[in-house]
């Protein structure tokens, strides 16, 4: 019998409002991705922020490389993407480069100021934070790069 756990009950919407063919209005900000449990083996679905730049999908993890999805993509870089009304293979290169991670916060903040810069503020960055400041936040961050394949 599978265990309850409200983390699965938080992830539940996301994939409800895709099965509902939702996802062309609520993919523009949250995709699901799908990772296969480093244990397990079976198959994870996992709702995410992202942001598409130059044909690749990229994802941050909050949780840095303790995030279960991150340590089942360490395991197992293919992955299953769903976003918007489209649905791919692909191939998730993990990283925890600092300069690649700040670059992929630049380009949120500048896509998203408000919701981004509210989270950046939340944890102790300036209003208009300088690169430096970018590069020594995302230090024990990580977060992946897929790329169809």
């Amino acid at each position: 019998m599978k265990r309850f756990s409200l983390w699965r009950l938080l992830k539940l919407p996301p994939q409800l409002l895709y099965a509902l063919g939702l996802g062309p209005v609520y993919g523009r900000l949250v995709l699901l991705l799908t990772t296969t449990g480093r244990k397990s083996g079976e198959a994870r679905v996992t709702p995410l922020q992202y942001e598409e730049i130059d044909g690749a999908i990229y994802v941050g993890s909050a949780r840095g490389v303790n995030a279960d999805w991150y340590l089942n993509i360490l395991s197992d870089p293919h992955v299953t993407v769903r976003v918007k009304s489209r649905q791919f293979a692909g191939l998730a290169e993990p990283t925890t480069d600092p300069e690649r991670i700040a670059d992929f916060l630049e380009v949120r903040l500048q896509r998203h100021p408000r919701m981004v810069g509210a989270l950046l503020r939340r944890e102790g960055l300036s209003v208009n934070p300088s690169r430096g400041e970018m590069e020594d936040f995302a230090t024990n961050k990580a977060m992946v790069i897929i790329r169809p394949c």
